[in-house]
């Protein structure tokens, strides 16, 4: 079957096109569409390659002080440049594949393709990042990330829609990311989480991947912590480990090849005691990345 590609110049040109074919599957690194194709998983109408859009690639930073980064940034480029102001979400990227897989895929494919095993949706999650999306026809939508996941694979991201760029704001506080893989390097996440410590606001953000139909934020143990947190004093024991049992309630993991719902429910409440353990460490320190103090 005959598969259009289309390569249009300017964010403008894009739209139009995807107009014009709602069927087109946008693509700028491939790392997981190129992959689908190969195996026929998938196929679609055509290809909208936005390599040419060269705004995809920039990242500003805004009047209110949010960090606006475009869709086409690469993960490389995301850790080296923004890994101070962002360090859950560079985490989550140095990760993701391999040196190869970093320089081409984006945290944009990563939101367009709505794996629930996606590396970065746990501290987009966490950090209250907010999904910049656009159409010919309505213009702009800002979509919460805690809104944007719909189903496995599936998204808020309507079919004439382009996702352009995310926004969020410099951490506030500590942020950890952790992931268990059937080895360290160049696999898909068993199951993965993320924290975010606000304490401006006297809160802790999370995020889940991996473990239920979509990425998902441990709603129930925020509340916890927002409760039960002392914020001026030693990380109480009982605090942490109801924290991640919490955690663990909050995941709908399945068995897979990958890994067991049991193992996952589990893993997720340790890597949810642990992220925290370092995220208050490194706070109570006040050096930033001293996990231990």
């Amino acid at each position: 079957m005959r598969m259009e590609f289309l390569r249009p110049a300017t964010w403008a040109a894009a739209l139009e096109a995807k107009a014009a074919m709602p069927g087109a599957a946008p693509i700028q690194g491939g790392t997981d569409m190129m992959v689908e194709i190969n195996f026929d998983v998938h196929r679609p109408d055509a290809l909208l390659d936005l390599n040419r859009v060269a705004e995809l690639t920039r990242w500003t930073t805004e009047e209110d002080g949010r960090l606006r980064v475009g869709a086409g940034v690469p993960y490389t480029r995301l850790i080296d440049e923004l890994g101070d102001r962002l360090p859950g979400l560079a985490q989550a990227a140095r990760t993701v594949g391999s040196p190869q897989i970093r320089n081409r895929g984006t945290v944009g494919g990563n939101l367009g393709a709505a794996s629930p095993a996606g590396d970065s949706h746990p501290p987009l999650l966490a950090g209250d990042a907010v999904i910049e999306v656009e159409s010919a026809a309505r213009g702009v939508r800002m979509i919460p990330a805690a809104e944007f996941y719909l189903g496995v694979k599936r998204s808020a991201l309507r079919s004439d829609e382009l996702i352009r760029a995310f926004w969020m704001s410099p951490a506030s506080g500590p942020q950890y990311f952790s992931k268990v893989g059937t080895r360290n390097a160049m696999v898909i996440a068993v199951c993965s989480f993320a924290i975010a410590l606000h304490p401006g606001e006297r809160r802790v953000g999370t995020g889940i991947g991996s473990a239920a139909p979509t990425p998902r934020r441990a709603v129930a143990a925020e509340e916890f912590l927002a409760a039960e947190l002392d914020w001026d004093a030693r990380l109480d024991p009982e605090v942490l480990r109801r924290f991640g049992e919490l955690a663990s309630e909050a995941a709908s993991p399945i068995d897979d090849v990958r890994g067991t719902a049991g193992y996952r429910g589990h893993a997720i409440g340790v890597m949810a005691r642990r992220t925290l353990t370092w995220a208050w460490n490194e706070f109570r320190s006040g050096h930033p990345g001293r996990r231990a103090g």
